[in-house]
């Protein structure tokens, strides 16, 4: 089952984008140094369709990304579900930050418009640092995946 905790407009997690950030819970990463260790745990509401709807319409016009931070806990399922949003607002972008260092099996990158993907390794650093284990990838309607982590970095 797919939980968020609450939810954000954001302006940083998704370069050039206003974002509504979904916090998912029921992570099964570990990172240490966590910001967030709360979502490990089994709470918040449950991801549906229609909860998610309802936020959108709530902040649109002026959102043009909706980022899911997490669900790691059930990819597929939310690849299913980022799907069915895709639908009703095509002219969205959807991201999805993710701890998995590599795209789980199966997952179909052109789901995504943006994926994050790395565990947070405190002596890596955030996506902010050149030395992360993170990066963000832009991905193209083929579905090839561009890291574009460096536009994290001050020049």
């Amino acid at each position: 089952m797919l939980k968020y905790t609450d939810y954000d407009i954001v302006f940083s997690e998704v370069p050039g984008e206003v974002t509504l950030a979904l916090n998912m819970s029921l992570c099964p990463n570990r990172c240490e140094g966590c910001h967030s260790p709360q979502l490990r745990l089994d709470i918040g509401e449950e991801l549906t369709l229609e909860a998610v709807s309802t936020l959108i319409n709530r902040f649109s016009p002026g959102i043009t990304c909706v980022s899911f931070m997490g669900g790691d806990n059930d990819p597929q399922a939310l690849a299913a579900l980022v799907s069915k949003v895709r639908q009703l607002y095509p002219t969205l972008k959807f991201a999805w930050y993710s701890g998995c260092a590599a795209l789980p099996s199966g997952m179909k990158p052109q789901t995504w418009n943006y994926i994050k993907l790395g565990p947070y390794i405190p002596s890596c650093g955030s996506l902010r640092k050149p030395t992360t284990n993170q990066h963000l990838y832009r991905i193209d309607g083929d579905g090839k995946m561009n890291d574009i982590t460096s536009v994290f970095w001050k020049k």
